[in-house]
């Protein structure tokens, strides 16, 4: 008997957001393998150039990206990939969003001005995402259409609490993400015998 061997489709999912928002730590929570990661110290040259408001204990920064896998059946395989999050990066995201099927932007409430600029990049090119409100010590807990309001997003814009430091939250986020993604495909059209 001879078995076939499945070759699992690939997902490409983007972990996208402001500065110091926690997409590295979101995906090292999530990864099956230990994630790739591009981070750097900061230093004196970028004083001055990155925002540390909010995040003055931040001492280390994505350079270029974070990368990630998970395992979803034999079929499917999600690839994470983390964005930069200072403005001087942003060059990269258009390579980056390359054929995506979507992204989780992550936020931090005590700084909501960070977000916006990925909101609008993914509303522009039409890219599915989902609105993932990371957790944060001393951050207020607000409800879903709080969030939403205060973004200024579309009520069809998935938001979610979310936790980047712990595995299932993380995972939770992406299941949103996906079932969000999967239901802006179109109908696939009956098989005609």
């Amino acid at each position: 008997m001879h078995s076939e061997q499945i070759i699992p489709a690939s997902v490409k999912v983007l972990v996208a957001g402001g500065f110091g928002v926690g997409k590295t730590t979101l995906v090292g929570s999530v990864s099956e393998i230990p994630p790739l990661s591009t981070e750097e110290l900061l230093t004196e040259a970028s004083s001055g150039v990155d925002d540390l408001a909010g995040v003055e204990g931040k001492t280390t920064t994505t350079v270029a990206l974070d990368f990630g896998r998970i395992t979803v059946s034999p079929r499917i395989v999600l690839y994470l990939f983390g964005t930069p999050g200072q403005d001087r990066f942003w060059f990269m995201w258009d390579e980056l969003a390359y054929g995506a099927a979507g992204a989780i932007v992550l936020i931090d409430t005590r700084r909501l001005e960070a977000s916006f600029a990925a909101i609008d990049f993914f509303e522009r090119r039409r890219i599915p995402f989902v609105v993932a409100v990371n957790h944060f010590e001393g951050s207020y807990d607000y409800e879903a259409d709080e969030v939403r309001k205060a973004l200024a997003i579309n009520d069809s814009i998935p938001v979610v609490a979310c936790d980047a430091r712990k595995k299932d939250s993380s995972k939770l986020a992406l299941i949103k993400l996906l079932e969000h993604a999967m239901s802006r495909l179109p109908a696939a059209e009956p098989k005609v015998s």
